[in-house]
């Protein structure tokens, strides 16, 4: 990989600013609205929806599980997608991506639960299976956006460029709660739960519908046609990056571990704790009430907030995280992707340490906690949509960055709801082991980034 910039006269853009920005944000935006709407669901509603034989501890992990096939599923989406991403051009890749999510989002919505007579087995096994193509879809839509963004960008600028489609996590996550919060306090919790979770994702439908007339206008990247004019189009992509670019691919994917643990742990496993009540009798007071048993041995005390006053000190976390994403893009520009990652990284460690302390010190601490460990998600988060493509060439790129991007989520993201939920409850509410687990992902994303080389300066057509 080249780490001169290359001579080649400028070559006139694709695409106009305003399209880019457009097309690489609302596709995002829609794609994690979908994904948040079932993070969402899977802490609030579905443990007692599709799993009611179970007791309330299993419920809850046996959701969990479920929201990590997604992300099994990812790297299949990312092999699809980047295998036509690098073949057949980006914006046909992007409509695809984006379409199988919206289906499969859809679908969740209209999907009878598990009380429902006859699909008692059947209800979770559709479910598992709609969230998998769920992250078939997510896997192929990242690796695009980033593309689209940053081989669009000016000389200088891929990293602000690259915040755009970044931009989507928070703008997602915020539309999708704030839908939430609104369902939960116009509803009774009878009508939230029978009916009511069901509208973000049907509503998504909508989100689809623009986001493919955004990316139906959209011209292919200079870069990529700069492959077929030389003809470089490869074979079979992946097979390419194996044998040309298996170090970054690796390092690639080690860099991105911590931003997965402690995004998963800001937004699902939070949710989790904060709006489970702070002691038992007030636990144990609810089941009775909802005319459920009480598991007294799995019991952890979380917070005790409610649903709707969670859901909105999440929102104003969220956007920090927008904030900090933004601002990342200019400081990677200027002091390159690699030494603001290694302090961001630094800085999660840190968090990893503090989170006990601040999520014990009421709603002051809690709130302070959130906002922190937003603002290092979108600094963590910015830089990754210019740094992870720039370590593949142009021939390779959906694909490297793809792959790299998801394997990361199996590592990071998958398992880190189910492990934080059963570490916080081996010790009975504290979560010294939760903040020991996030620092363990900041070790780990250091070493990769130690190994890794500055990619600011590389040649984004090579």
């Amino acid at each position: 990989m080249s780490i001169t910039e290359s001579p080649t006269p400028p070559v006139a853009p694709a695409n106009t600013r305003g399209r880019v920005i457009t097309a690489s944000m609302v596709g995002t935006t829609i794609e994690f609205f979908d994904f948040y709407a079932y993070a969402t669901a899977a802490s609030l509603v579905f443990p007692a929806l599709f799993f009611p034989t179970q007791s309330p501890a299993n419920q809850l992990l046996s959701s969990f599980a479920i929201f990590g096939v997604a992300f099994v599923a990812r790297p299949l989406g990312s092999l699809v997608f980047g295998h036509y991403g690098d073949r057949v051009g980006r914006k046909t890749t992007l409509v695809a991506s984006l379409l199988v999510m919206g289906i499969a989002t859809f679908l969740i919505g209209v999907l009878p639960t598990a009380q429902t007579p006859g699909f008692t087995i059947l209800a979770p096994a559709i479910l598992v299976l709609l969230r998998f193509c769920q992250g078939v879809g997510l896997g192929g839509e990242w690796s695009g956006a980033a593309l689209l963004a940053t081989e669009n960008a000016p000389p200088g600028k891929r990293a602000l460029y690259g915040t755009f489609p970044q931009l989507g996590a928070p703008l997602g996550f915020i539309l999708s709660n704030l839908l939430f919060v609104g369902l939960s306090l116009g509803l009774s919790d009878a009508q939230f739960t029978s009916w009511g979770w069901r509208v973000p994702f049907l509503l998504s439908a909508v989100l689809v519908i623009v986001g493919l007339w955004v990316r139906l206008k959209l011209m292919e990247s200079p870069a990529f046609q700069k492959v077929i004019d030389e003809e470089r189009v490869a074979a079979v992509p992946i097979a390419r990056v194996f044998r040309r670019s298996w170090k970054p691919l690796v390092l690639a994917t080690f860099a991105m571990v911590a931003t997965y643990v402690l995004f998963y742990m800001m937004t699902a496993f939070l949710m989790v704790v904060g709006t489970t009540p702070a002691d038992e009798g007030t636990a144990r007071a609810a089941a009775e009430a909802a005319g459920k048993s009480f598991d007294a041995a799995s019991f952890a005390p979380g917070l005790g907030f409610a649903r709707p006053q969670f859901l909105t000190m999440l929102i104003i976390g969220v956007v920090f995280f927008g904030i900090f994403t933004v601002v990342s893009g200019p400081l990677a520009d200027r002091l390159g992707r690699r030494r603001l990652l290694l302090a961001v990284t630094a800085g999660i460690g840190v968090f990893g340490l503090l989170l006990e302390p601040l999520m014990r010190s009421g709603t002051v601490g809690v709130m302070a906690a959130l906002i922190l460990g937003f603002a290092l998600m979108g600094m963590t988060f910015g830089p990754m949509a210019a740094f992870l493509p720039e370590m593949f060439t142009a021939d390779v790129r959906y694909t490297g960055s793809a792959v790299s991007y998801n394997l990361a989520s199996v590592i990071g993201a998958a398992p880190a709801p189910y492990a934080m939920i059963a570490l916080w409850q081996a010790l009975g509410g504290p979560l010294w082991l939760v903040g020991g687990y996030l620092l363990l992902a900041a070790v780990i994303t250091i070493v990769a980034l130690l190994l890794g080389t500055e990619t600011r300066e590389v040649d984004y057509l090579a």
